[in-house]
Protein backbone atom coordinates (compact mmCIF):
# COMPACT_ATOMS: atom_id res chain seq x y z
CA UNK A 1 0.00 0.00 0.00
CA UNK A 2 1.42 3.45 -0.90
CA UNK A 3 2.49 5.45 2.13
CA UNK A 4 0.06 8.26 1.30
CA UNK A 5 -2.81 5.79 1.72
CA UNK A 6 -1.81 4.59 5.18
CA UNK A 7 -4.78 4.39 7.47
CA UNK A 8 -5.27 6.89 10.27
CA UNK A 9 -5.05 4.00 12.69
CA UNK A 10 -1.42 3.36 11.79
CA UNK A 11 -0.58 7.07 11.93
CA UNK A 12 -1.68 7.41 15.53
CA UNK A 13 1.54 5.75 16.56
CA UNK A 14 4.18 7.00 14.10
CA UNK A 15 6.91 5.08 15.92
CA UNK A 16 5.28 1.84 14.77
CA UNK A 17 6.50 2.55 11.24
CA UNK A 18 9.68 0.52 11.57
CA UNK A 19 12.43 1.43 9.15
CA UNK A 20 11.13 4.77 7.92
CA UNK A 21 8.67 7.61 8.01
CA UNK A 22 4.96 7.37 7.35
CA UNK A 23 5.45 9.44 4.19
CA UNK A 24 8.72 8.42 2.49
CA UNK A 25 8.09 11.13 -0.13
CA UNK A 26 7.82 14.58 1.50
CA UNK A 27 4.46 16.34 1.42
CA UNK A 28 5.18 20.02 0.76
CA UNK A 29 3.18 23.16 1.34
CA UNK A 30 2.86 24.91 -2.01
CA UNK A 31 3.65 21.96 -4.27
CA UNK A 32 2.92 23.20 -7.82
CA UNK A 33 -0.44 22.57 -9.43
CA UNK A 34 0.16 21.63 -13.06
CA UNK A 35 -2.79 21.83 -15.40
CA UNK A 36 -3.22 20.44 -18.89
CA UNK A 37 0.21 19.13 -19.96
CA UNK A 38 -0.83 18.58 -23.56
CA UNK A 39 -2.10 22.15 -23.86
CA UNK A 40 1.12 23.49 -22.33
CA UNK A 41 3.30 21.48 -24.71
CA UNK A 42 1.21 22.66 -27.66
CA UNK A 43 1.78 26.28 -26.57
CA UNK A 44 5.50 25.57 -26.24
CA UNK A 45 5.53 24.25 -29.79
CA UNK A 46 3.94 27.48 -31.00
CA UNK A 47 6.54 29.52 -29.12
CA UNK A 48 9.39 27.61 -30.71
CA UNK A 49 7.80 27.85 -34.14
CA UNK A 50 7.31 31.60 -33.74
CA UNK A 51 10.84 32.07 -32.36
CA UNK A 52 9.35 34.77 -30.13
CA UNK A 53 10.54 34.02 -26.61
CA UNK A 54 10.05 37.30 -24.74
CA UNK A 55 9.34 41.04 -25.22
CA UNK A 56 5.53 41.12 -25.05
CA UNK A 57 4.95 38.13 -27.28
CA UNK A 58 1.58 36.69 -28.33
CA UNK A 59 1.36 34.29 -25.38
CA UNK A 60 1.81 37.11 -22.86
CA UNK A 61 -0.74 39.25 -24.67
CA UNK A 62 -3.23 36.37 -24.74
CA UNK A 63 -2.71 35.67 -21.04
CA UNK A 64 -3.23 39.33 -20.16
CA UNK A 65 -6.45 39.45 -22.17
CA UNK A 66 -7.82 36.30 -20.59
CA UNK A 67 -6.99 37.36 -17.03
CA UNK A 68 -8.45 40.85 -17.53
CA UNK A 69 -11.66 39.33 -18.88
CA UNK A 70 -11.86 36.73 -16.12
CA UNK A 71 -11.36 39.31 -13.36
CA UNK A 72 -13.54 41.96 -14.98
CA UNK A 73 -10.84 44.64 -15.20
CA UNK A 74 -9.67 46.88 -18.03
CA UNK A 75 -5.97 46.13 -17.78
CA UNK A 76 -3.72 43.24 -16.79
CA UNK A 77 0.00 43.97 -16.99
CA UNK A 78 1.97 40.70 -16.79
CA UNK A 79 5.34 40.76 -15.02
CA UNK A 80 8.30 38.43 -14.50
CA UNK A 81 7.35 37.89 -10.84
CA UNK A 82 5.13 39.26 -8.10
CA UNK A 83 7.88 41.19 -6.32
CA UNK A 84 8.84 43.18 -9.42
CA UNK A 85 5.12 43.72 -10.00
CA UNK A 86 4.84 45.22 -6.50
CA UNK A 87 7.88 47.44 -7.06
CA UNK A 88 6.64 48.73 -10.40
CA UNK A 89 3.12 49.37 -9.07
CA UNK A 90 4.53 51.24 -6.07
CA UNK A 91 6.73 53.41 -8.27
CA UNK A 92 4.00 53.99 -10.86
CA UNK A 93 1.66 55.20 -8.09
CA UNK A 94 4.33 57.63 -6.89
CA UNK A 95 4.39 56.32 -3.32
CA UNK A 96 7.04 57.86 -1.07
CA UNK A 97 7.86 58.54 2.56
CA UNK A 98 5.91 56.00 4.60
CA UNK A 99 3.44 53.35 3.48
CA UNK A 100 1.31 51.33 5.90
CA UNK A 101 1.40 47.55 5.50
CA UNK A 102 0.75 44.53 7.69
CA UNK A 103 3.69 42.75 9.26
CA UNK A 104 1.71 39.52 8.93
CA UNK A 105 2.55 38.93 5.26
CA UNK A 106 5.34 37.58 3.09
CA UNK A 107 8.39 39.82 3.45
CA UNK A 108 8.26 40.84 -0.23
CA UNK A 109 5.43 43.24 0.61
CA UNK A 110 7.75 45.22 2.88
CA UNK A 111 10.89 44.71 0.79
CA UNK A 112 9.23 46.15 -2.32
CA UNK A 113 8.88 49.42 -0.42
CA UNK A 114 12.22 49.44 1.40
CA UNK A 115 14.09 48.57 -1.83
CA UNK A 116 12.88 51.91 -3.21
CA UNK A 117 13.72 54.02 -0.17
CA UNK A 118 10.18 53.96 1.25
CA UNK A 119 9.58 53.14 4.92
CA UNK A 120 7.14 50.30 5.55
CA UNK A 121 5.08 51.15 8.64
CA UNK A 122 3.60 48.01 10.19
CA UNK A 123 -0.01 48.04 11.38
CA UNK A 124 -1.69 45.30 13.39
CA UNK A 125 -4.22 42.77 12.15
CA UNK A 126 -7.67 41.58 13.11
CA UNK A 127 -7.01 38.18 14.74
CA UNK A 128 -10.32 36.84 13.41
CA UNK A 129 -9.48 37.49 9.75
CA UNK A 130 -5.64 37.76 9.76
CA UNK A 131 -6.04 40.89 7.61
CA UNK A 132 -5.25 44.53 8.40
CA UNK A 133 -7.29 46.09 11.19
CA UNK A 134 -8.57 49.45 9.83
CA UNK A 135 -8.38 51.09 13.25
CA UNK A 136 -4.76 49.99 13.59
CA UNK A 137 -4.10 51.54 10.18
CA UNK A 138 -5.59 54.84 11.36
CA UNK A 139 -3.27 54.87 14.36
CA UNK A 140 -0.16 54.57 12.16
CA UNK A 141 -0.89 57.50 9.82
CA UNK A 142 1.61 60.36 10.02
CA UNK A 143 2.30 63.46 7.86
CA UNK A 144 4.80 61.30 5.90
CA UNK A 145 2.25 58.61 5.00
CA UNK A 146 1.60 58.42 1.26
CA UNK A 147 -0.28 55.15 0.94
CA UNK A 148 -1.66 51.89 2.26
CA UNK A 149 -1.03 48.39 0.93
CA UNK A 150 -3.72 45.96 2.01
CA UNK A 151 -3.04 42.23 1.73
CA UNK A 152 -5.75 39.69 0.91
CA UNK A 153 -4.19 37.04 3.15
CA UNK A 154 -5.04 33.39 2.45
CA UNK A 155 -7.22 34.69 -0.38
CA UNK A 156 -9.64 36.28 2.11
CA UNK A 157 -10.44 39.84 1.08
CA UNK A 158 -8.90 42.59 3.17
CA UNK A 159 -11.38 45.16 4.58
CA UNK A 160 -11.59 46.89 1.22
CA UNK A 161 -14.33 49.41 2.01
CA UNK A 162 -12.86 50.50 5.35
CA UNK A 163 -9.36 50.90 3.90
CA UNK A 164 -10.70 52.86 0.92
CA UNK A 165 -12.60 55.14 3.30
CA UNK A 166 -9.43 55.80 5.31
CA UNK A 167 -7.38 56.40 2.17
CA UNK A 168 -9.94 58.84 0.77
CA UNK A 169 -10.26 60.67 4.08
CA UNK A 170 -6.51 61.23 4.36
CA UNK A 171 -5.65 61.65 0.67
CA UNK A 172 -3.65 58.41 0.51
CA UNK A 173 -3.07 55.99 -2.36
CA UNK A 174 -4.50 52.50 -1.78
CA UNK A 175 -3.29 49.36 -3.51
CA UNK A 176 -3.56 45.68 -2.68
CA UNK A 177 -1.16 42.77 -2.54
CA UNK A 178 -3.36 40.02 -3.97
CA UNK A 179 -0.63 37.38 -4.14
CA UNK A 180 -2.92 34.83 -2.44
CA UNK A 181 -6.15 35.98 -4.00
CA UNK A 182 -6.38 34.94 -7.65
CA UNK A 183 -9.91 33.62 -8.06
CA UNK A 184 -11.17 35.20 -4.81
CA UNK A 185 -14.00 37.70 -4.48
CA UNK A 186 -15.20 40.56 -2.27
CA UNK A 187 -18.97 41.13 -2.11
CA UNK A 188 -19.24 38.87 -5.13
CA UNK A 189 -16.83 40.95 -7.25
CA UNK A 190 -13.57 39.39 -8.36
CA UNK A 191 -10.51 40.66 -6.54
CA UNK A 192 -8.42 42.58 -9.05
CA UNK A 193 -10.30 45.84 -9.44
CA UNK A 194 -10.07 47.35 -5.96
CA UNK A 195 -7.93 50.31 -4.94
CA UNK A 196 -5.74 51.97 -7.54
CA UNK A 197 -4.39 48.56 -8.54
CA UNK A 198 -3.92 45.00 -7.30
CA UNK A 199 -0.78 42.89 -7.54
CA UNK A 200 -0.84 39.13 -8.11
CA UNK A 201 1.87 36.53 -7.75
CA UNK A 202 1.87 33.60 -10.14
CA UNK A 203 4.78 31.83 -8.44
CA UNK A 204 4.87 28.04 -8.64
CA UNK A 205 3.54 27.73 -5.09
CA UNK A 206 0.32 29.63 -5.81
CA UNK A 207 -3.03 28.08 -6.70
CA UNK A 208 -2.67 29.57 -10.18
CA UNK A 209 0.90 29.67 -11.41
CA UNK A 210 2.91 30.57 -14.49
CA UNK A 211 5.98 28.76 -13.09
CA UNK A 212 7.30 32.20 -12.12
CA UNK A 213 5.44 35.42 -12.74
CA UNK A 214 3.01 38.03 -11.58
CA UNK A 215 0.72 40.77 -12.80
CA UNK A 216 -0.84 44.10 -11.88
CA UNK A 217 -4.51 44.68 -12.64
CA UNK A 218 -6.16 48.10 -12.77
CA UNK A 219 -8.96 50.11 -14.34
CA UNK A 220 -6.72 53.19 -14.59
CA UNK A 221 -5.59 53.71 -18.19
CA UNK A 222 -2.70 56.04 -17.33
CA UNK A 223 -1.41 53.80 -14.56
CA UNK A 224 -1.51 50.76 -16.85
CA UNK A 225 0.39 52.63 -19.57
CA UNK A 226 3.06 53.76 -17.09
CA UNK A 227 3.54 50.19 -15.82
CA UNK A 228 3.83 48.81 -19.35
CA UNK A 229 6.58 51.32 -20.05
CA UNK A 230 8.34 50.65 -16.76
CA UNK A 231 8.47 46.86 -17.21
CA UNK A 232 10.43 47.33 -20.47
CA UNK A 233 13.05 49.95 -19.54
CA UNK A 234 10.70 52.80 -20.51
CA UNK A 235 10.85 52.03 -24.24
CA UNK A 236 8.10 53.24 -26.56
CA UNK A 237 8.98 51.80 -29.93
CA UNK A 238 12.54 51.42 -31.17
CA UNK A 239 15.33 53.49 -29.59
CA UNK A 240 12.82 55.73 -27.85
CA UNK A 241 13.03 55.72 -24.06
CA UNK A 242 10.33 57.96 -22.59
CA UNK A 243 10.18 56.81 -18.97
CA UNK A 244 12.44 55.36 -16.23
CA UNK A 245 12.10 51.62 -16.18
CA UNK A 246 13.51 48.18 -15.48
CA UNK A 247 13.21 44.66 -16.85
CA UNK A 248 9.96 43.25 -15.55
CA UNK A 249 8.79 41.33 -18.61
CA UNK A 250 7.16 37.91 -18.42
CA UNK A 251 8.62 35.40 -20.88
CA UNK A 252 6.49 33.46 -23.34
CA UNK A 253 7.15 30.07 -21.71
CA UNK A 254 5.71 31.31 -18.41
CA UNK A 255 2.68 32.75 -20.17
CA UNK A 256 2.14 29.38 -21.84
CA UNK A 257 2.04 27.67 -18.46
CA UNK A 258 -0.41 30.32 -17.31
CA UNK A 259 -2.72 29.71 -20.25
CA UNK A 260 -2.68 25.96 -19.65
CA UNK A 261 -3.33 26.42 -15.95
CA UNK A 262 -6.16 28.88 -16.56
CA UNK A 263 -7.92 26.11 -18.46
CA UNK A 264 -7.54 23.86 -15.41
CA UNK A 265 -8.11 26.45 -12.68
CA UNK A 266 -11.69 25.48 -11.87
CA UNK A 267 -10.63 21.86 -11.42
CA UNK A 268 -7.72 22.92 -9.18
CA UNK A 269 -10.07 25.00 -7.00
CA UNK A 270 -12.52 22.12 -6.76
CA UNK A 271 -9.72 19.78 -5.64
CA UNK A 272 -8.59 22.32 -3.05
CA UNK A 273 -12.14 22.81 -1.81
CA UNK A 274 -12.60 19.07 -1.39
CA UNK A 275 -9.29 18.84 0.48
CA UNK A 276 -10.29 21.72 2.75
CA UNK A 277 -13.56 19.95 3.58
CA UNK A 278 -11.68 16.72 4.26
CA UNK A 279 -9.27 18.51 6.58
CA UNK A 280 -12.20 20.15 8.38
CA UNK A 281 -13.79 16.76 9.00
CA UNK A 282 -10.56 14.99 9.93
CA UNK A 283 -9.42 17.70 12.35
CA UNK A 284 -12.80 18.20 14.01
CA UNK A 285 -12.79 17.78 17.75
CA UNK A 286 -9.03 17.88 18.26
CA UNK A 287 -8.60 19.87 21.48
CA UNK A 288 -6.85 23.22 21.04
CA UNK A 289 -6.63 23.08 17.23
CA UNK A 290 -8.94 24.93 14.83
CA UNK A 291 -9.01 25.22 11.05
CA UNK A 292 -9.37 28.69 9.53
CA UNK A 293 -12.58 28.78 7.52
CA UNK A 294 -13.61 30.80 4.48
CA UNK A 295 -16.80 32.77 3.86
CA UNK A 296 -19.02 30.42 1.83
CA UNK A 297 -20.66 33.40 0.12
CA UNK A 298 -17.31 34.45 -1.43
CA UNK A 299 -15.02 32.71 -3.91
CA UNK A 300 -11.65 31.45 -2.72
CA UNK A 301 -9.09 29.05 -4.18
CA UNK A 302 -9.01 27.20 -0.81
CA UNK A 303 -5.30 26.82 -1.44
CA UNK A 304 -4.22 27.46 2.15
CA UNK A 305 -4.94 25.01 4.97
CA UNK A 306 -4.36 27.21 8.01
CA UNK A 307 -4.43 25.79 11.54
CA UNK A 308 -4.49 27.86 14.70
CA UNK A 309 -3.04 26.21 17.79
CA UNK A 310 -4.73 27.72 20.82
CA UNK A 311 -3.02 28.53 24.11
CA UNK A 312 -4.97 25.73 25.78
CA UNK A 313 -3.57 23.03 23.50
CA UNK A 314 -1.62 20.31 25.32
CA UNK A 315 1.36 20.87 23.02
CA UNK A 316 2.69 24.00 21.34
CA UNK A 317 2.63 24.87 17.67
CA UNK A 318 6.33 24.06 17.20
CA UNK A 319 5.90 20.60 18.73
CA UNK A 320 3.15 19.86 16.19
CA UNK A 321 5.36 21.03 13.32
CA UNK A 322 8.29 18.96 14.60
CA UNK A 323 6.13 15.84 14.78
CA UNK A 324 4.79 16.40 11.28
CA UNK A 325 8.29 17.00 9.90
CA UNK A 326 9.50 13.73 11.40
CA UNK A 327 6.91 11.99 9.24
CA UNK A 328 7.86 14.02 6.12
CA UNK A 329 4.81 16.31 6.34
CA UNK A 330 6.60 19.60 5.73
CA UNK A 331 4.14 21.93 7.42
CA UNK A 332 5.10 25.60 7.64
CA UNK A 333 4.65 28.35 10.21
CA UNK A 334 3.70 31.17 7.83
CA UNK A 335 4.51 34.10 8.28
CA UNK A 336 6.60 33.60 11.35
CA UNK A 337 8.08 35.61 12.94
CA UNK A 338 6.42 38.58 11.17
CA UNK A 339 8.16 41.08 8.89
CA UNK A 340 8.92 43.42 11.79
CA UNK A 341 11.15 40.71 13.30
CA UNK A 342 13.10 40.18 10.08
CA UNK A 343 16.03 42.24 8.84
CA UNK A 344 16.44 45.09 8.27
CA UNK A 345 13.18 45.92 10.06
CA UNK A 346 14.14 44.21 13.32
CA UNK A 347 17.00 46.68 13.76
CA UNK A 348 15.18 49.67 12.30
CA UNK A 349 12.05 49.23 14.44
CA UNK A 350 13.11 47.25 17.52
CA UNK A 351 9.95 48.16 19.44
CA UNK A 352 7.42 47.56 16.62
CA UNK A 353 5.98 44.59 18.46
CA UNK A 354 4.48 46.93 21.05
CA UNK A 355 1.88 48.08 18.52
CA UNK A 356 1.46 44.64 16.93
CA UNK A 357 0.07 42.45 19.74
CA UNK A 358 -2.26 40.41 17.54
CA UNK A 359 0.45 39.88 14.92
CA UNK A 360 2.94 38.68 17.54
CA UNK A 361 0.41 36.36 19.16
CA UNK A 362 -0.79 34.85 15.91
CA UNK A 363 2.76 34.30 14.67
CA UNK A 364 3.24 31.76 17.46
CA UNK A 365 0.06 29.82 16.70
CA UNK A 366 -0.28 29.28 12.94
CA UNK A 367 0.52 26.10 11.02
CA UNK A 368 -0.03 25.73 7.26
CA UNK A 369 -0.54 22.17 6.02
CA UNK A 370 0.01 20.63 2.56
CA UNK A 371 -2.70 20.99 -0.05
CA UNK A 372 -3.07 20.75 -3.80
CA UNK A 373 -3.90 18.36 -6.57
CA UNK A 374 -1.06 15.94 -5.74
CA UNK A 375 -2.32 14.92 -2.29
CA UNK A 376 -3.15 11.22 -2.38
CA UNK A 377 -6.14 9.46 -0.87
CA UNK A 378 -5.76 9.03 2.87
CA UNK A 379 -3.02 11.61 3.34
CA UNK A 380 -5.28 14.18 4.99
CA UNK A 381 -6.68 11.70 7.48
CA UNK A 382 -3.17 10.51 8.33
CA UNK A 383 -1.92 14.07 8.87
CA UNK A 384 -4.89 14.76 11.15
CA UNK A 385 -4.23 11.54 13.08
CA UNK A 386 -0.64 12.62 13.75
CA UNK A 387 -1.97 15.91 15.16
CA UNK A 388 -4.63 14.14 17.18
CA UNK A 389 -2.10 11.73 18.71
CA UNK A 390 -0.06 14.64 20.09
CA UNK A 391 -2.92 16.22 22.03
CA UNK A 392 -4.57 13.00 23.17
CA UNK A 393 -1.76 11.71 25.39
Amino acid sequence: MPSEELSSERAINPASEVGGRIFPVPLHVGRPNIGNREAFLAYVGQILDNQWLTNNGPMVQRLEERIAKQLGVKHCVAMCNGTIALEIAIRALGLSGEVIVPSWTFVATAHALYWQGITPVFADIDPATHNLDPEAVRRMITPRTSGIIGVHLWGRAAPVDALQSIASEHGLKLMFDAAHAFGSSFKGQSIGSFGACEVFSFHATKAFNTMEGGAVTTNDDELAEAMRLMRNFGFRGYDNVVHPGTNGKMIEMCAAMGLANLDSFDAIVESNRNNHSAYHEALAGIPGISLLSFDPSERNSHHYIVLEVDAGCLVGRDAIIDALHKENVLARKYFWPGCHRMQPYRDLFPHAGLVLPHTCELAERVVVLPNGTTLKHGAIETIAAICRSLVSI
